[in-house]
């Protein structure tokens, strides 16, 4: 760890408060908000790759905090919750760099799951999830790229949003890989989700009626466990009830898998991940923990060669699910491959589940589609999210269909 580190010698650092590791050892802002607004009364946390005036934004890594000033000005997805009369609480734990689905940060510890103790709250937005499912914060910001709102919520039973791509302001926010980085954020129910996202998105209500058609993505199902399809079931069920049957789907398309999109991803993610951070990689030569250091290695190999087939396949896929779904369809789908797995399990093992969950998670990012997870069910007294992927832009309708389909959910099913 770097000598510098500006979180070194503050005692572990940790808020008094924070009994859950889930905020950045480090002095926390506190910050009001406005005397008025849709978000009054309600505290927010934002993930430590979000600017605060006057703070280090640390991005998980001790030697990005040391090489990095303090920030000149929020971002401003953190000023319209500000502004929109919430107080900010404190700045939380993201795996390095974002780039992690696990939410274990060599550096600064794991986040507690409280909705599955022994389990990692997945990453890399773990410290938001961890915070807002303890009760520390009513909401959090979060980013997603390849599944770091989505899976941090299905894991430890939130309402999460991937919001469409460029809905939603990136300036202030440590990118990634661009054409795939969103802004998303936390809740425990689904009203809050909607009205943090009215001041994100910038005020719409959303209309729930506007659905008519629902698909079911068969291949995607497919890769969750027996106990997760079985958990969720039901509520596919009730949806159905609501709008319509399902018509079940291929969502990889013909004569190709997830799987294979999904190293599509990984490929395209690869490369903009180096394009971006590789000049200080080379230059600061950070000490990474082992999973993120085998993770960088693994990115600085993928050449022009991996991607340039991708890049058009890309959009030919988005172009396919854009039609599929019109402007009134959803797409159903298993958030998860299945509950979280435990802190203790070997890499090898973390590492197929997190490409299982990728194969999930890549369907809205390389489509750039909105995608909302609902914490429905539990397997073994854990979380399982169903999600829906959406058209582009129906963000705020997808949010008020969550609502109303949530406002009397039945108990949750355990498997």
């Amino acid at each position: 760890m770097n000598q510098n580190d500006p979180f070194a010698g503050l005692d572990d650092g940790r808020p008094p408060w924070d009994a859950l590791g889930a905020f950045v050892p480090a002095p926390q802002p506190q910050i009001g908000g406005a005397e008025s607004g849709r978000l009054k009364g309600l505290r927010f946390a934002a993930k430590d790759i979000f600017d605060i005036q006057g703070f280090v934004t640390g991005c998980g890594n001790p030697d990005w905090a040391s090489s990095h000033a303090p920030a000149g000005a929020h971002a401003p997805t953190v000023r319209a919750l500000l502004d929109g009369g919430a107080d900010l609480v404190g700045k939380t734990v993201t795996d390095e760099l974002a780039f992690s689905l696990n939410g274990q940060n060599h550096h600064y510890g794991t986040p507690t799951n409280v909705n599955a103790p022994g389990r990692i709250p997945g990453g890399s937005s773990c410290g938001s999830a961890s915070a807002v499912a303890g009760g520390l914060a009513d909401t959090a910001l979060g980013s997603d790229t390849g599944g770091s709102v989505r899976i941090p919520a299905s894991y430890c039973g939130l309402f999460g949003l991937r919001p469409s791509h460029d809905r939603i302001s990136l300036e202030g926010v440590m990118p990634l890989a661009t054409s795939f980085d969103t802004v998303g954020w936390f809740a425990r129910d689904a009203g809050l989700l909607r009205r943090v996202g009215q001041v994100l998105l910038g005020g719409a209500e959303g209309e729930a009626s506007r659905w008519r058609r629902l698909f079911l993505a068969a291949d995607a199902m497919a890769l969750a466990t027996p106990a997760v399809q079985a958990a969720l079931a039901p509520h596919i069920d009730r949806l159905e009830q609501r709008i319509t049957e399902a018509v079940p789907v291929k969502a990889a398309g013909d004569d190709v898998s997830l799987e294979q999109w999904m190293w599509h991803f990984r490929h395209l993610q690869a490369r903009e991940i180096i394009a971006t951070h590789g000049a200080w990689i080379a230059e600061v030569k950070p000490t990474f923990g082992p999973e993120s250091q085998e993770r960088f290695d693994w990115a600085h190999g993928i050449g022009e060669e991996h991607v340039k087939e991708a890049r058009p396949l890309r959009e030919a896929f988005a172009k396919r699910l854009g039609d599929l779904l019109g402007d009134d369809a959803l797409l159903v789908l298993p958030t998860a491959p299945g509950i979280a797995p435990r802190c203790d399990a070997d890499a090898e093992a973390l590492r197929e589940h997190r490409s299982s969950a990728l194969s999930l998670t890549c369907i809205a990012g390389l489509s750039r589609l909105p995608q909302i997870t609902l914490p429905l069910a539990t397997v073994e007294g854990c979380p399982v999210g169903l999600s829906l992927i959406a058209p582009y832009g129906s963000d705020e309708d997808l949010m008020m269909l969550a609502e109303a389909f949530c406002q009397a959910p039945e108990e949750r099913r355990d498997l």
